[in-house]
C-alpha cells in the first residue's frame, strides 16, 4: 500500500469514525430531550423514586392495551429491584376520556389514584362502549372507593388539575403520541410495539444506569 491509498484510507476512517461519533452524541441529546419532555415532576410513580431509570406510559384509561400493560409494566418493575420505576402520564384520545382522567387526578388529590385506576381497569366494559368513554358510567364505577364526593367534584374543577392534564397531552402531542400506551424508557422510545420490545428497552437501561 503507497502513500497516497494509506492517507486515503486514513481519511476515510477518521470520516466513518466522526460520523458515528456524531450519530451516537445526536441521539444522546435526542434522548435527554425526550426525557425532559416525557417526565413530569409530579406525575403519578409506580416503584421506587429515587430509581435510575423511569418508564413513561402515555394512557388512556379507556384504552383496552393499556389495561393489558398495566401488569405487565408492573412485572417489569418487579424484575428490577429498586432499578425502576413507571411514570403514567395522561393521553385521552378516546371521546369522552378528557372527562375521566379529570376523575383520576381528582382521585389523586385523596391518595387514591392507583386504587380508581385498577378500578377502572377491572370493570372497563361497564363504561367504555363502541371505543368511547361514558364519563357518568366510570363516575359510578368509581362509587365504590368511598371518596368524598362534594371535595371530589370541586377538585375537578380546580385550575392546576386542569392544567396537569393539558401539560401532559401537549407534551404528548411534542413527543408524538398518536396511539396508547406510548411507552419511553429514560427518553428513549420503543422501536416497534410489543412487550418483548418494551422489556428489551428496560434491559438495555438498567445496564446502562447501573
Amino acid at each position: 500500500m503507497n502513500r497516497k491509498t494509506l492517507f486515503i484510507s486514513v481519511a476515510v476512517l477518521l470520516v466513518l469514525v466522526f460520523g458515528g461519533a456524531v450519530m451516537l452524541y445526536q441521539q444522546s441529546v435526542s434522548e435527554s430531550e425526550n426525557r425532559s419532555t416525557a417526565e413530569r415532576p409530579g406525575a403519578p410513580i409506580e416503584g421506587p423514586k429515587d430509581a435510575k431509570v423511569t418508564i413513561v406510559e402515555f394512557f388512556d384509561p379507556a384504552c383496552g392495551t393499556c389495561r393489558d400493560f398495566y401488569p405487565l409494566v408492573k412485572r417489569l418493575i418487579g424484575q428490577y429491584p429498586g432499578k425502576v420505576r413507571a411514570m403514567l402520564r395522561y393521553a385521552p384520545l378516546h371521546a369522552g376520556s378528557d372527562q375521566v382522567v379529570k376523575m383520576l387526578e381528582a382521585a389523586r388529590y385523596q391518595d387514591k389514584f392507583w386504587q380508581a385506576l385498577e378500578l377502572l381497569y377491572r370493570n372497563q366494559n361497564r363504561w367504555v362502549v363502541n371505543h368511547q368513554s361514558q364519563p357518568t358510567r366510570a363516575l359510578a364505577v368509581l362509587g365504590a372507593l368511598g371518596l368524598d364526593m362534594k371535595r371530589f367534584s370541586a377538585d375537578m374543577k380546580r385550575p392546576e388539575l386542569i392544567q396537569t392534564i393539558q401539560r401532559d397531552v401537549q407534551d404528548g402531542q411534542t413527543l408524538n403520541v398518536r396511539a396508547t400506551p406510548e411507552f419511553f424508557v429514560n427518553g428513549r422510545p420503543m422501536p416497534s410495539f410489543g412487550y418483548a420490545q418494551l422489556s428489551r428497552l428496560v434491559e438495555d437501561a438498567v445496564a446502562d444506569a447501573y
